[in-house]
């Protein structure tokens, strides 16, 4: 009971984390499901979209109202992350696919996700007086045609999603910058509009693998909606660029985490790597 009382304070901090950062918060779904909430990592994983999808919706409504959302742009983009999430879901299936690798997997998109909010936290762009201070992080557009190149890595992205249950906005805010050549702001509210279309089709893809604890993810969805409305208010008190480094190492840290509670894994594939030797030495010893 504790540990539950435990998970859903951390859920309403998953929305709250999303409220004032505008995104990266969703990744510790999967974490606190697997590690607070004793949950199996595959099973986590699809409860882990439909939160996501969830609280990304919330997160819509008022980016819609503000006209940030584009709707051709999160079409487009969105058909091919749906293809590829529910494709990853259907690979995740696999035997191949092991529940450790996806942690693993999960644990180093976790760093690159940090790596990333901390080398953009600490660029300081000189700026025009009209220029987008956000906007001002990422380079000009790389490409005159670029609608082939947002397919394809919406369908990278997509697979990862069905992977691992993570929504993607670190990688779908600047692929809509830089390839759908879309203004920062929008770039944000059309991602949290995607990430929804991503974590609906992996979701389809996991159902019927795994069985699903739907009371644990209503209740925790529910928590999270209510930080990510708290979130949204105290953002306009709160300086987001402020909390975005520390925040990113306080990711690097779970996904060390992550890493450190498969330290078996490594082990075993050590010593499963001197097997065939020792093996063959036995076979010669008993030969002679």
């Amino acid at each position: 009971m504790a540990l539950q009382v435990v998970g859903y304070f951390l859920a309403s901090c998953i929305g709250l984390s999303l409220g004032l950062l505008g995104g990266g918060g969703s990744v510790l779904a999967l974490p606190i499901l697997v590690y607070v909430m004793q949950v199996p990592p595959k099973a986590a994983i699809a409860m882990t979209l439909v939160i996501v999808g969830a609280v990304s919706l919330i997160g819509v409504i008022p980016h819609w109202h503000r006209g940030n959302v584009n709707l051709p742009k999160a079409l487009i983009f969105g058909s091919a992350t749906m293809v590829g999430a529910f494709g990853g879901a259907k690979l995740a299936a696999l035997p191949l696919v092991t529940e450790t690798f996806q942690l693993i997997l999960f644990a180093v998109l976790m760093l690159v996700a940090a790596i990333f909010m901390i080398r953009k936290a600490q660029q300081r762009p000189q700026l025009s007086s009209t220029e987008d201070p956000d906007l001002a992080t990422y380079p000009a557009p790389i490409c005159k045609y670029c609608w082939l190149w947002l397919l394809t890595e919406g369908i990278a992205i997509g697979v990862l999603t069905g992977l691992v249950g993570v929504g993607g906005g670190f990688a779908i805010v600047p692929a809509l910058v830089l390839l759908g050549k879309l203004p920062m702001k929008e770039a944000i509210g059309t991602s949290l509009l995607i990430i929804a279309f991503n974590s609906v089709a992996g979701f389809l893809g996991y159902f019927g693998q795994v069985s699903l604890d739907y009371h644990l993810m209503v209740s925790f969805t529910f928590f999270a909606a209510l930080g990510i409305l708290l979130g949204s208010y105290l953002s306009s008190f709160v300086d987001a660029k402020n909390l975005q480094k520390g925040f990113a190492y306080f990711l690097m840290a779970i996904a060390a985490f992550i890493l450190f509670q498969q330290r078996d894994t490594f082990r075993s594939s050590k010593v499963n790597s001197y097997l065939p030797e020792i093996s063959s030495q036995v076979l010669l010893q008993k030969a002679q």
